[in-house]
């Protein structure tokens, strides 16, 4: 028996324009979701260039490699970059083109609105970063932009004006691309596919959908102000609009964090499943988890301001620590998924494995940071970069990867290269470590951050050498990265690999249902989806159906090995 998605007669489809015409006016929600995905990777690399930059400047002390004008320009849109422009729009990029596959839905709700906010986000990042080509330089006043620094008496010039515009197109384009997403997974699932069947992946998005639906017009209210206030200074004259600026940025400013580390947690949760052969432990736990988590971080935001006397330190010290608990549900998901598996040492499973500890040392990190006694001491400091850059390069970056690795093939009908994967993997964990680890004890040492220079008699010397030598080894891993992925795709082209079963990973979604590449319409009458009884239908297969489509009775696929037939078809 065989489920057929739903069908909608909206879900008709004209022939699009063959070339490049194709790709830059496609309804296609895996067309638009590649855009979104390569675009943030490219954008990677640049903030990695700028990334490269700062540390270069703050090796030595007394360095002169750039002007401090021009630091904050790059630590600005370097941290901009970062949150806005890579880490955001990639996770919204995973569930605009897996989201439907997952589902069972033959496209995307609303495709020409997700279309939109894809090309609004590339036009906010083309006004960030065209700062740098005006006389007066891009915006520098930090990812945050508190005024009364960027108001216009302070910040003068066109760059931070273009920042603002960057920031809030970019922000509405994720708007957009997050409600399709979320209307998608409430409206267009296949039969069969209740709440309660949905991927991991696809729960993760429905709760980082919701986040960016609530706290993004919070942004962008603050961008208004802002906007008001580098129009009117004197706006900023009174304290009660800088910390009504401060309460409406980070109401946006935590749940984001969110925002980047659910879709990479439950991508890590889909890889532990398949490469451990078992189903995810715990699941409607997790599921729980997530909802609860999501809820809790709409209170959180307060902790941030504790230095400012504005904030209510025991309501929101106690909301941070009360994160704790979704979190460690999570965690014991994780680890549970772990215990007796048949676990499979494949790139995806390196970075999902790497990524459990490094992002649990951000996590407890934060919850140092909220505490009122402690972050009085630390805020403004190096040690609040090490705690970020754990959550957010560390952390999610690594669920980034462990993605990229597992899905690539299901996207392309090509592999990574293993060998590549492994040695882009240990060189991001030496050269996180290394560049991260370090930046702790510089805060307890009192370094602060945003500062372009430090004398040799601070004591700062050793720890940002060995930081900046970390910086130098991840650029070397990215390089690999980038490597493998030219190298896959340029071999593809010229026909230099073997063909590739559909699901080389004998995965447990439904994605993993049809060929790779998928085709326009997601799923085929000769490849019609497989029924769906749990949230992982494909181990739900009996194997009397699995050797009637060709498999070997006598042979156990092992999980993150070629797959036999009936895995090769997807079933």
């Amino acid at each position: 028996m065989t489920v057929p998605a739903t069908s909608d007669p909206a879900d008709t489809r004209t022939a699009e324009p063959d070339g490049w015409l194709g790709w830059l006016t496609t309804t296609d929600h895996k067309r638009i979701g590649l855009l979104t995905l390569a675009t943030s990777v490219v954008l990677l690399f640049l903030m990695g260039i700028l990334a490269l930059i700062m540390r270069g400047q703050l090796a030595q002390p007394g360095e002169d490699l750039i002007d401090a004008h021009t630091y904050n320009q790059v630590f600005t849109i370097h941290g901009s970059g970062m949150i806005y422009l890579v880490m955001t729009p990639f996770a919204i990029g995973l569930g605009v083109y897996l989201v439907p596959l997952q589902v069972g839905a033959p496209a995307l709700a609303t495709p020409r609105t997700t279309l939109l906010g894809y090309w609004l986000y590339v036009l906010g990042a083309l006004s960030m970063l065209c700062g740098f080509a005006i006389p007066s330089g891009a915006a520098r006043s930090g990812w945050f932009s508190y005024p009364p620094l960027a108001d216009s008496d302070y910040s003068p010039g066109a760059g931070p004006d273009l920042w603002v515009i960057g920031v809030a197109m970019s922000a509405i384009g994720i708007l957009l691309m997050a409600w399709a997403v979320l209307w998608t997974v409430l409206r267009k699932r296949a039969i069969g596919m209740t709440m309660l069947r949905l991927p991991v992946f696809s729960w993760s998005m429905v709760v980082t959908c919701l986040m960016v639906l609530g706290a993004f017009p919070s942004l962008l209210a603050a961008l208004v102000l802002l906007a008001l206030g580098r129009g009117d200074p004197a706006i900023f004259d009174s304290n009660v609009w800088n910390i009504g600026y401060q309460h409406l940025f980070w109401f946006y400013g935590h749940p984001v964090v969110y925002v980047m580390f659910f879709p990479y947690l439950a991508a890590v949760a889909e890889v532990l499943a398949v490469f451990c052969g078992r189903r995810f432990f715990g699941y409607k736990a997790t599921v729980l988890s997530l909802l609860v988590f999501a809820a809790l971080s709409m209170s959180v935001w307060g902790h941030h301001m504790f230095t400012t006397g504005q904030a209510s330190n025991d309501y929101y010290s106690l909301t941070s620590i009360l994160l704790t608990v979704p979190a460690g549900a999570e965690y014991f998901g994780m680890l549970g998924t772990l215990v007796g598996g048949r676990i499979v040492f494949r790139t995806p499973m390196l970075f999902a494995l790497a990524f459990i500890p490094q992002f649990l040392i951000g996590g407890l990190t934060g919850i140092m940071t909220g505490t009122p006694v402690i972050d009085y001491h630390v805020t403004d400091s190096y040690f609040i970069v090490a705690h970020f850059h754990y959550t957010l390069f560390a952390g999610s970056a690594f669920g980034l990867f462990a993605a990229v690795y597992y899905w690539f093939p299901k996207v392309t009908g090509v592999m990574l290269d293993e060998r590549l994967g492994k040695i882009h993997f240990w060189l991001l964990v030496v050269g996180a470590n290394l560049t991260f680890l370090p930046m702790f004890g510089l805060g307890y040492k009192g370094m602060p951050r945003r500062v372009n220079t430090y004398s040799s008699v601070d004591g700062f010397g050793l720890l940002n050498l060995l930081a900046s030598c970390g910086a130098a080894v991840l650029a070397a891993g990215m390089i690999v990265f980038a490597v493998n992925i030219l190298r896959s795709l340029l071999r593809r082209r010229r026909g230099g690999l073997a063909p590739m079963p559909d699901n080389p990973w004998n995965a447990h979604t439904l994605e993993w249902a049809t060929s790779s590449p998928p085709p326009p319409e997601n799923f085929t009458p000769d490849r019609p989806l497989p029924p769906i009884t749990s949230n992982a239908p494909l181990l739900d297969l009996p194997m009397a159906q699995k050797e009637a489509e060709g498999a070997n009775p006598g042979k156990t696929a092992q999980p993150g090995e070629p797959a036999g037939p009936a895995e090769r078809s997807g079933l």
